[in-house]
């Protein structure tokens, strides 16, 4: 009830300030931005944010620098702070909060956004941020105390969400000086007209056809809160008003009509508040544009808008010296400046009774405004701005985020980046139409790694990616298609020819990766991956020894004094994994002696295999404690780039019987912290395991010197490394 009341009370209000037709618009707006698909969830550079319910100023801070954004090259979204989604910020590389009030969904939605490494800006153009400004308003004087403490409620929580911010946008020099008060960093990006108002103004100075013999004098009011600043030139008015029988008055807007005009109330035109689009129409039907501003910290702060919208439509403004105005009209070049009551009134003289100096002053302002302040031609200082804060960012396109070695890899380059101060995130290739959880994000113990499904970054607004790494030869031509990637790499974990058996039209594709064309940075987590694809493909290639979390793989002792746990880990459907070989020597296995563990992300055990326990796709976090539970490992492949398994094996206090391959042979060494057996010799890996069990002093060496090397691969020692694998 309380909601539907406030809805009631804020609809009598813009029926009663803005007008019947002004409130059916803002409706449409509401029932719009509510009703329809929102189509924001794509990956694109900022998102804007708008907290402002007044259509005019949220079309300049929100719609407009869009349009200058996406001219410069960045692509944008924007919303209502109450829509706000969690979400959100995954999609997206920055914020910008346009006078948005606190509310615990804005509080969390920017410090998520900040641990995300995301760049997080809010935006203003008045100075509705602080009581110590607000209070000088003296049309607030006329509100009740339940719409004062309502008004200053918002005013205070605007002043929250602008402190939690790192930078603050703004309209003119001396709102920046007062933002400097809350954030270490302002920007001024001047208000400027989008390409449909030029359209627009265009079509209306050919359309509109003046009265030759009235000259028109405007004030484009905008709401009651302005009647001080006419008054301020009141008595000009009516002198000038006086003096010339062809001088009418238009006012646009709300305004209280004074008493003292009501002697030329004939010569007094009014109309509403209006749809901006119609605007135009208007201005372009008045010869003189004045702004009179009383001079006050508030007023300082306002923006130039009424003298570009005239300028736009070839209309003279005669405007107050002080704040936006000051700052950007040349005095009796594009408009005209006035300090004091005799100002006022010998410049608007003037451009009463002179038609070619006015018109002079008028094109001249308008050349000015078409080249220097419209949105395609204004951007860039505000992208520069922009970018300079936003974060480095990497996504790592993935096949698809199912558990595997090298997905393994991933997210933890992606946690070292992530904790580096870099944006790094996943997007997932998984072409499942039935997977819905494509865009699932990856807990775990270092954080969140954000995950993005590929089918919402290929769209026609493309967000800018620093850098691309390809993680399997199949996601490279992703990588080399998106346009907006400022490096793109590939992260060769393997030699992924050899996945394939003879025959397979995929062997080709794979192997044509490694010769990439067009440039590709090469990296790579394996030494032996290093050396042949610069001796094989002539690639220069970055390296970074792979690490292990010590703290997912404690250690924990073994007796050996009961049955023996032997693990086999692997895909038995990837021949290469050769897990076939692992269940052959398991045949040979006294199975009361031996209990038979087999732990698989992917494929199940075949019909033949003697399995006691079979361990399906446990989460990464868990498999620490699947190692600590065996006691020795059966690892037979004939293909890895790094094999993971045996290292985290040794780390747990556990033993590795191995087939020797260029992927452990960089940290295994025989005899020393682990015993090999030749492929295909099933008896000498039998023998290997009959050993490893009986001889307690083989078998404490082996543990010790294990240990050993996994510590000295311990990923916080190795953290430097990995990151400069993206610089």
């Amino acid at each position: 009830m309380k909601r539907i009341g406030r809805i009631l009370k804020r609809t009598v209000e813009v029926i009663k300030a803005e007008g019947t037709k002004e409130f059916l618009n803002k409706s449409k707006f509401y029932i719009k931005r509510k009703i329809l698909k929102d189509n924001r969830k794509e990956y694109r550079d900022i998102l804007f944010i708008s907290g402002c319910s007044l259509l005019h100023p949220q079309r300049y801070r929100v719609d407009h620098q869009i349009e200058q954004l996406e001219a410069a090259g960045l692509y944008c979204a924007g919303t209502s702070y109450d829509k706000l989604d969690q979400n959100d910020i995954k999609y997206y590389r920055g914020f910008v909060f346009f006078r948005c009030p606190i509310t615990d969904e804005v509080k969390k939605f920017i410090e998520t956004a900040k641990l995300e490494n995301k760049a997080v800006f809010f935006d203003i153009d008045d100075l509705v941020i602080d009581q110590k400004y607000t209070d000088t308003i003296k049309y607030l004087k006329t509100m009740s105390q339940e719409e004062l403490e309502l008004y200053n409620d918002g005013v205070n929580r605007t002043r929250e969400t602008l402190k939690m911010c790192d930078y603050a946008i703004t309209t003119t020099e001396r709102l920046a000086t007062e933002l400097k008060n809350y954030v270490k960093e302002v920007y001024i990006n001047r208000n400027v007209a989008s390409e449909k108002m030029v359209e627009l103004s265009l079509k209306a100075q050919k359309e509109v056809i003046k009265d030759k013999n009235k000259v028109v004098m405007s004030y484009l009011s905008g709401s009651i809160t302005h009647n001080d600043d006419f008054n301020m030139i009141l008595p000009v008015i009516k002198r000038l008003m006086k003096e010339n029988n062809n001088l009418y008055l238009k006012v646009v807007g709300l305004l209280d009509i004074p008493e003292e005009l009501q002697d030329f109330k004939d010569r007094i035109l009014t109309a509403p508040f209006m749809p901006w689009t119609e605007l135009p129409n208007v201005i372009s039907s008045i010869d003189i544009n004045i702004a009179p501003l009383e001079n006050t910290i508030f007023n300082e702060a306002k923006s130039e808008n009424k003298w570009t919208e005239a300028s736009l439509c070839k209309v003279v403004t005669v405007a107050s010296n002080i704040g936006a105005f000051k700052t950007c009209i040349k005095d009796g070049e594009d408009g005209l400046l006035c300090d004091t009551v005799e100002d006022w009134y010998n410049k608007l003289n003037k451009v009463i009774k002179d038609e070619e100096y006015r018109n002079k002053i008028a094109n001249t302002a308008f050349n000015n405004v078409i080249k220097n302040k419209v949105t395609t031609y204004t951007g860039m200082g505000l992208y520069e701005f922009i970018q300079s804060k936003l974060h480095k960012n990497i996504a790592f396109v993935m096949p698809s985020t199912n558990i595997s070695g090298g997905v393994n890899v991933a997210i933890k380059h992606c946690n070292i980046l992530k904790k580096a101060g870099y944006d790094a995130f996943f997007i997932n290739m998984d072409s499942n139409k039935k997977n819905k959880e494509k865009d699932k994000d990856i807990v775990n113990r270092d954080g969140i790694v954000r995950v993005i499904s590929a089918d919402k970054t290929k769209t026609t607004a493309i967000g800018q990616i620093d850098t691309m790494v390809a993680t399997l030869w199949a996601t490279l031509k992703y990588v080399k298609e998106y346009p907006n990637a400022k490096i793109k790499a590939y992260l060769v974990q393997n030699f992924e020819t050899d996945f394939y058996e003879n025959g397979d039209l995929q062997k080709i594709m794979a192997n044509a990766t490694y010769n990439s064309f067009m440039p590709i940075k090469y990296l790579t987590i394996s030494k032996w991956c290093e050396q042949w694809l610069k001796y094989k493909y002539n690639k220069d290639c970055v390296f970074a020894p792979n690490g292990i979390n010590l703290k997912q793989f404690p250690y924990k002792e073994r007796k050996f004094d009961n049955k023996i746990k032997i693990l086999v880990e692997g895909n038995s459907a990837d021949y290469y994994k050769n897990v076939d070989e692992s269940f052959k020597i398991v045949e040979k296995l006294d199975k009361n002696k031996y209990e038979i563990n087999f732990l698989s992300y992917q494929g199940k055990p075949k019909d033949w295999y003697y399995v006691d326990n079979f361990m399906h796709k446990v989460p990464h976090d868990e498999v620490g404690k699947v190692y600590a539970s065996c006691d020795i490992l059966i690892k037979s492949s004939i293909l890895e780039s790094f094999s993971y398994p045996p290292l985290e094996m040794m780390a747990t206090g556990g033993l590795v019987v191995a087939v020797p391959n260029e992927g452990n042979v960089e940290y295994l060494e025989n005899e020393y912290n682990c015993l090999f057996y030749q492929q295909g010799n099933i008896e000498q890996a039998v023998n290997q395991i009959n050993r490893v069990v009986n001889d307690k002093e083989l078998r404490e060496k082996l543990i010790k010197n294990g240990l050993k090397t996994a510590s000295e691969r311990e990923w916080e020692t190795i953290e430097n490394d990995v990151i400069n694998l993206y610089k």
